[in-house]
């Protein structure tokens, strides 16, 4: 079997104490593994119906695996070997774990940032275009595969040739793609969510024509899947789903630091499976990611659980409750390591676990869309309203929600960034949006931990818009105690989006902004530091936060 490990300390341990008996009593894990709707209450059986086939995907999934292995070697005869995979959230979330954990080359464009799409469009001579969308209308990835397909005609390349489509049968773009005449259609399994997809044609796709091992992957978790779905107080997704939703009171910040996993990116994939999940009807639990000794993991605090991930092998023959790094001082922590598969379906399972605990359905993310149409509100309307603001230096500093941070005076990014803190509850939270160049201009989340160090709580790390897909549900849907730092830029070079009413600068400056709104419209304060001249400003505002 593949390996799998699982301790849990303090507030953990004994939230699965109290919880698992129950769960086991309830018949919960096998109750699931035969695609029980009722598990999660009424109000969510018609949407739990439609949501469980990453339970019992096995055989589908492995149909695939020729059809994907006969089409890279097709494409290495013609010496394509470059994949840029089009995808928002759980479509290019998994590929990117599962790439980067075996060290494989693969671009992934989850971003309306015109500067960092226009860097993909490279090396396109050895390039396949794969485009994941469940129904092909989300607005990112219709307008990057426009962009991409237009790159290639440009090219003197036949984009059709060089396209690749993952769809649910009967959508909008498979219907699309067939009259294009696409390279490759692969249907998915119209039963699984995009967050728990990524064991179907989702996360398998990309992945294996960029050359990943994709039968160790279903093996692992195949293996694994049979200890998850069994009732037993020893089921360690029972115990992970207890630790998650079942803490009294709940620790809803889930701070999640990589203490030694070789599981590369698997946090952020973890991030948009529990804040999407989970982050809804005034409840939740936020994600917020760390690294070693960062200040989260150095105080206390009694609304955070830890979660470490480790190396299970390395770990092999050390106690089940044993000594955690230094540098992490709460004693409420929980411990997890294992293969790249078998993490993938330990984490679906704890998660519709503590879906139930939390009495919220895990499947829907009813406030990701509050954010679109917004957005779209904003891309129609022909002049929308400029927000007043305060101009330093390179930066113009604006509100929303909160129009007193800015009426003390505050005219610096410091003491703009400094009012914004005060604000955070006593139990909340910090959040940087920063719509930019996650690639190029990664320097930006070196400031995260520092703002953590000065605010004395937890701080989330978003690149724009690809948050809005994972921790955006938990800060609309979740309890209303967050406070927002939005980083936005013009972009010397735009791209305009064939056939579309907009570019790619306009399309991302709607999305800050309709985020923003709706923020607001549930009280809660947003700052934006707008940087009007792109290196200056971003350099203005490292140095800005950096002398707080």
């Amino acid at each position: 079997m593949s390996s799998l490990s699982l301790s849990l300390l303090g507030a953990a341990r004994e939230a699965a104490d109290a919880q698992v008996p129950g769960l086991v009593d309830h018949e919960f894990a096998s109750r699931l593994g035969a695609k029980d709707h009722t598990l999660w209450g009424q109000a969510a059986e018609d949407e739990a119906s439609k949501r469980l086939g990453w339970v019992a995907l096995f055989e589908d999934s492995r149909a695939l695996l020729p059809k994907i292995a006969q089409l890279r070697e097709e494409l290495a005869g013609e010496g394509v070997n470059r994949v840029v995979l089009a995808g928002m959230g759980g479509s290019s979330l998994a590929p990117e774990v599962i790439c980067g954990t075996e060290g494989l080359e693969l671009i992934v464009l989850d971003s309306t940032d015109p500067q960092q799409v226009g860097k993909a469009l490279k090396d396109l001579e050895r390039t396949v275009l794969v485009v994941s969308s469940k129904s092909g209308s989300t607005v990112e990835t219709d307008s990057q595969r426009r962009i991409v397909q237009r790159a290639f005609t440009e090219a003197g390349i036949d984009a059709a040739s060089r396209t690749v489509v993952v769809t649910d049968p009967g959508s909008p773009m498979q219907k699309q793609s067939q009259q294009e005449g696409v390279r490759a259609i692969f249907e998915a399994d119209p039963s699984v969510g995009g967050r728990y997809s990524a064991l179907t044609a989702f996360g398998l796709v990309p992945s294996g024509l960029a050359g990943a091992d994709l039968e160790a992957l279903l093996d692992d978790a195949e293996d694994a899947l049979e200890v998850l779905t069994e009732d037993d107080d020893s089921n360690p997704a029972l115990q992970l789903g207890a630790a998650i939703g079942g803490t009294t009171p709940l620790r809803n910040k889930l701070v999640i630091v990589n203490s030694g996993s070789p599981l590369v990116g698997l946090g952020a994939w973890i991030e948009q499976l529990v804040a999407e999940s989970t982050g809804k009807e005034g409840t939740g639990v936020l994600p917020v990611i760390v690294g070693d000794g960062e200040p989260e993991l150095t105080r206390d605090a009694d609304d955070v659980l830890v979660v470490e991930l480790i190396d299970a092998e390395a770990e092999e023959g050390s106690s089940v409750d044993g000594d955690t790094a230094d540098t992490v001082v709460s004693p409420h922590i929980v411990r997890t390591g294992g293969s790249l598969g078998a993490q993938f379906l330990l984490w679906e399972v704890a998660i519709a676990v503590a879906g139930s605990l939390l009495s919220i359905n895990p499947f829907d993310q009813p406030d990701v869309e509050s954010a679109k149409e917004a957005a779209r509100g904003l891309l129609d309307s022909p002049a929308p309203a400029e927000q007043e603001s305060v101009q330093d230096g390179a930066v113009a500093i604006s509100v929303s929600g909160d129009e007193s941070l800015l009426s003390s005076g505050q005219t610096s990014v410091a003491e703009a960034v400094q009012a914004l803190l005060t604000r955070i509850p006593t139990h909340g939270y910090l959040a940087v949006m920063a719509y930019l160049d996650r690639l190029g201009e990664a320097e930006l989340e070196e400031v995260r931990p520092h703002l953590s160090q000065v605010a004395g709580r937890p701080v989330t790390f978003g690149w724009g818009p690809r948050f809005l897909h994972s921790t955006g549900q938990f800060h609309k849907g979740g309890p209303h105690v967050g406070a927002f730092l939005q980083i936005t830029a013009d972009s010397d070079a735009d791209i305009d989006v064939p056939e579309r009413p907009f570019t790619l600068s306009e399309l991302i400056s709607a999305q800050a902004a309709g985020d923003a709104q709706v923020l607001a419209e549930h009280g809660m304060p947003v700052l934006r530091l707008h940087l009007k001249d792109r290196a200056a400003g971003l350099q203005q505002v490292i140095d800005a936060i950096n002398s707080l």
